[in-house]
């Protein structure tokens, strides 16, 4: 085998992006730097607009993180110690991390068997009088059933909060994710479809009084400088990270439909392997990819095709393989007693989770890379 065919194909490579961006970063960071306004600055104020005249909604705040902007979406939607959320098992932990910093309760729903997104019907089961809000996650890049949810949550008068972590981009008909719900939160963690060069998030909302609330959130609880109406946090999105932001914002689209090509060649090379299930697209909205994620025969097949992927110097991930409502953190131990989580039985996302398996995937992986994928994998099944 020769050498070129050796090389490495990682799950996401973060320097075939940067050629074509580094002009305008470094042009972008220069300026900031002879600026030195570098605590919510010119660049993020140009970023929160920039974004939410893409998104389609009235008001985009930046914050530390992804995880600090659940955090704080879900404060500023009225979320208090003791309320239930109805989430999803399937997600990084995060998502149900910001419901228990709040003192409230993580309430899961199990999964759409094809689309791994929150079920709509488990969600229908879950509600209480204690729930106060739904939390679905757009996994993958996929929306979640939004129409259902919306419906769920008008008829019993809770709000709707989008994690829209992996999903920049993605829509349904003309709404984009994170302009649906009363919040949307969004992650700039490097490998996102927009990802920054260390940690970002931001808070979406159509609303002036929740977003003021999260703009003084984000900021010691401050709305005036050195008066603080309540107890808040510091969580500001970075000014240089906003430079780099900016740059890659302006090819979004682009990146993409470079993730939504590659997903198509996969699925059109792997169509004929019947022993793994390639990535099914519901029609509802616009899927953007943030992983491609085969479903294998059992959980011994995925770690065989793991390793014989490995064997060949392309990688793979299992994106997840502990559900949030099997982790310790939930257990009976970490938990009291009546917020122990761990004895729920959702058996599809058990499932999943031990079936599940994802592929390199970012907008610059070229044809030959994808072939050498598909052939790699035909030729252990």
């Amino acid at each position: 085998m020769s050498e070129a065919a050796q090389k490495p194909i990682p799950m996401v490579d973060l320097t075939a992006q940067y050629p074509m961006l580094r002009t305008a970063i470094e042009s972008g960071l220069h300026t900031a730097l002879d600026e030195a306004k570098f605590i919510l600055g010119p660049n993020v104020q140009a970023f929160e607009k920039q974004v939410s005249e893409y998104l389609g909604v009235e008001h985009a705040i930046g914050v530390a993180s992804g995880t600090d902007a659940l955090h704080l979406a879900l404060l500023a939607a009225g979320v208090r110690a003791g309320d239930e959320v109805i989430t999803t098992p399937f997600s990084f932990i995060s998502t149900a991390e910001a419901i228990c910093y709040i003192g409230a309760i993580p309430v899961f729903a199990d999964i759409d068997p094809k689309t791994f997104n929150i079920d709509p019907q488990s969600v229908a089961e879950k509600i209480t009088p204690k729930t106060r809000a739904i939390l679905p996650v757009h996994l993958f890049g996929q929306p979640a059933n939004m129409p259902a949810l919306e419906t769920l949550a008008t008829r019993h008068k809770l709000v709707l909060v989008e994690d829209c972590a992996q999903s920049f981009g993605a829509r349904i008909d003309k709404k984009m994710t994170g302009s649906m719900g009363v919040t949307g939160a969004f992650s700039f963690f490097p490998s996102k479809n927009l990802g920054g060069y260390g940690d970002g998030g931001m808070v979406t909302t159509q609303d002036k009084a929740m977003a003021e609330e999260i703009i003084a959130l984000r900021n010691h609880g401050s709305r005036e400088r050195y008066y603080h109406y309540r107890i808040g946090f510091n969580s500001r999105l970075d000014e240089l990270q906003a430079v780099i932001l900016q740059a890659k914002l302006a090819h979004i689209d682009a990146f993409n439909a470079g993730r939504q090509r590659v997903a198509r060649l996969y699925s059109e090379g792997l169509a004929d392997v019947s022993t793994l299930s390639t990535p099914y697209a519901d029609g509802l909205g616009v899927h953007v990819y943030h992983q491609y994620t085969l479903l294998c025969e059992n959980e011994a097949h995925r770690s065989a095709l793991m390793s014989h992927l490995a064997e060949h110097n392309i990688a793979s991930a299992v994106y997840y393989p502990v559900p949030l409502h099997q982790q310790e953190a939930f257990s009976s131990s970490a938990r009291p007693s009546d917020q122990a989580i761990t004895s729920t039985k959702l058996p599809v996302a058990e499932s999943i989770a031990k079936r599940c398996m994802s592929l390199p995937m970012y907008p610059e992986l070229t044809p030959q890379a994808v072939n050498r994928v598909i052939t790699a994998i035909k030729d252990h099944a």
